[in-house]
C-alpha cells in the first residue's frame, strides 16, 4: 500500500479542474503552492515537572485575500502534508461559498487525553505566543478557528493570549468559534454541521438529479449512515432527522451500529455518554469494525470524522447513492474515480463543510464593527410587523392574541440572521457549482475546483502579478 499524501490529492483534484480553466500553467502553480509553512517547537513543562517537546504547524497558503483562514486542530495525525492540504482546501472552500479569506490552517501534534486542562492551556498559549511572534495571527493577517480536537475554551485562550500581547482595538477578531462572552456569534458551534444540512437539502431537490440516482426529491423519507457523531455529525444529523430523513447507520471510534428501522439519534447519544461506547444500543446491530457500516444499505453516506476514509479498497462496496462529504478529505482520488464510474453523486468537502468558515466570517465581521448582529434592527423589525398586523385587524375580523403577536411580529436576532445567511451561502454556492458542472459536464469536485481556480485566478489577474 502507498503513503497516503494528502497534498497530492488535493492537487490532483487541482489538476483536473484546471483543464477547464483559461489560466496557463504558471498562475495555476502559483495558486497551488503554500505561501507560508510555519513548523513550531516548544518544550511543555508537565504537571509532574518533566519536559516534553511539542510540535505544531501554521501553514498559510494563499495571500490574494486578507486575513487569511483556518482552523487549528489538537491530533497525533497533525503533520506538515497534513496541514499544508488543509490550507490549500480552506482556500479553495473560501472561494466557492465567496467568503474574502485566504487559507490557512494550524495543528499541534498531540493525543488530548494524555494532558490535563492545565497543560493544554499551557500549550495552546505558547502556541498563540509562537504565532504572534512570527505574525501568523492577527484580525488582518491571518485568523484561526476550531477544528478537530478543538473547540471554544482554546480560542478563548488565544484570544486572552493575543491581548495580552497585542495592543489591538480589534482584538476580538484575531480568532473566531470563541465563546458568546468573548466575541462569539450564536449559532457558530453548530455552522458547519448545519451547513453539511443545507448543502444535502440543496442537491436532493434537483428532481432531474435525483432521477438519475433513481431517488425521489427531497430529503422526505431518505436513509442515512453517518461516520463520526461529534460537533459536525451529531448537528447534521440532527437536521437530517428533523426534516424526514433517517439515520440507519453509525460509526465511532468503538465501532460501527446498524438498524434499518432507524436508529434514535438523541437516545443513542444519552446512551454512549453513560456507556462510554454507542455498541449495544437498542435494536441495533453491531458490525464488525468501525468502518463496516460504510458499506451498509442507505441513500445517503455521510463521512464526518478525518480525511482518508474511502479509498480504493473500499469505494467498489459503497452502496450509497449520494456520498456527502462533511469531513475534510474523506475520498482519494482514486475513490472519487470510482464512485464516478458507479453513478454515484458526490457532494465534495469543499462545499459541503463551509458552513463553519461561513459563520467565522460573520463572527469576524460582528467582532470588527463591535456590535451584536440584530442590536439596532430588532425591535424596529418587531414594532414595523406589529403595525401591520394591526392594519390587519382593522379591515377584517381577525383579532391576534399577544402570544401570535409575539410570534408573528417577532424581529430577527443574531441566531437568525446568522442562519439565515449560511442558508443562503449554501443555496447560491450549489448553484454556482451545479450550473458549473453541467456546463463543462464534470463532476461537482471538479466543477468546485473551477469555481475556486476562476475566482482566485481573476484577483491575481487584477493584482497585475500575471499577464
Amino acid at each position: 500500500m502507498s503513503t497516503y499524501n494528502f497534498f497530492n490529492e488535493v492537487n490532483k483534484s487541482f489538476d483536473l479542474a484546471a483543464k477547464h480553466s483559461k489560466y496557463d500553467e504558471g498562475l495555476l502553480d502559483q495558486i497551488k503552492i503554500c505561501n507560508n509553512i510555519y513548523h513550531i517547537t516548544f518544550p511543555l513543562e508537565r504537571d509532574d515537572d518533566s519536559i516534553e517537546v511539542i510540535h505544531g504547524w501554521r501553514v498559510e497558503h494563499s495571500h490574494h485575500k486578507l486575513p487569511t483562514k483556518g482552523g487549528i486542530r489538537y491530533s497525533t495525525t497533525v503533520n506538515e502534508d497534513e496541514t499544508m492540504a488543509l490550507a490549500a482546501l480552506m482556500t479553495y472552500k473560501c472561494a466557492v461559498v465567496d467568503v474574502p479569506f485566504g487559507g490557512a490552517k494550524g495543528g499541534i501534534k498531540i493525543d488530548k487525553s494524555r494532558f490535563s486542562d492545565a497543560e493544554l492551556e499551557r500549550i495552546t498559549r505558547r502556541y498563540t505566543y509562537e504565532l504572534i511572534k512570527k505574525g501568523f495571527i492577527g484580525p488582518g493577517s491571518d485568523v484561526p478557528a476550531p477544528d478537530y480536537g478543538t473547540g471554544e475554551r482554546e480560542m478563548g485562550w488565544i484570544l486572552d493570549t493575543y491581548r495580552q500581547l497585542e495592543s489591538d482595538l480589534n482584538a476580538e477578531a484575531c480568532v473566531t468559534g470563541k465563546p458568546i462572552s468573548q466575541g462569539g456569534v450564536r449559532g457558530r458551534s453548530e455552522a458547519t454541521g448545519r451547513g453539511v444540512y443545507y448543502g444535502i437539502r440543496e442537491t436532493c431537490r434537483n428532481a432531474d438529479d435525483m432521477k438519475e440516482l433513481g431517488l425521489n426529491p427531497g430529503l422526505e423519507g431518505k436513509t442515512f449512515v453517518i461516520q463520526g457523531l461529534g460537533n459536525v455529525g451529531y448537528a447534521a444529523a440532527k437536521n437530517m432527522i428533523s426534516h424526514g430523513a433517517k439515520m440507519v447507520g453509525v460509526a465511532e471510534i468503538e465501532g460501527s451500529i446498524y438498524d434499518a428501522d432507524g436508529i434514535d439519534l438523541e437516545g443513542l447519544m444519552a446512551y454512549r455518554k453513560e456507556n462510554e461506547s454507542m455498541i449495544g444500543f437498542g435494536d441495533t446491530k453491531e458490525l464488525e469494525d468501525n468502518t463496516a457500516v460504510l458499506k451498509a444499505e442507505c441513500d445517503i453516506l455521510i463521512p464526518a470524522a478525518l480525511e482518508n476514509q474511502l479509498h480504493d479498497w473500499n469505494a467498489s462496496e459503497i452502496k450509497a447513492k449520494i456520498i456527502a462529504e462533511a469531513a475534510n478529505g474523506p475520498t482519494t482520488s482514486e475513490a472519487h474515480q470510482i464512485f464516478k464510474e458507479r453513478g454515484k453523486l458526490v457532494i465534495p468537502d469543499m462545499y459541503l463543510n463551509a458552513g463553519g468558515v461561513t459563520v467565522s466570517y460573520f463572527e469576524w465581521l460582528k467582532n470588527l464593527s463591535h456590535v451584536r448582529f440584530g442590536r439596532m434592527e430588532k425591535r424596529f423589525e418587531e414594532n414595523s410587523y406589529r403595525k401591520i398586523l394591526k392594519v390587519v385587524e382593522d379591515i377584517s375580523d381577525r383579532t391576534f392574541t399577544e402570544d401570535e403577536m409575539k410570534q408573528l411580529a417577532n424581529g430577527a436576532d443574531e441566531y437568525d440572521l446568522v442562519d439565515s445567511g449560511l442558508e443562503e451561502t449554501m443555496i447560491n454556492s450549489y448553484q454556482q457549482l451545479n450550473e458549473l458542472r453541467k456546463k463543462h459536464d464534470i463532476d461537482l469536485r471538479t466543477s468546485a475546483y473551477l469555481n475556486a481556480i476562476n475566482k482566485v485566478g481573476v484577483i491575481y489577474e487584477q493584482m497585475g502579478i500575471f499577464p
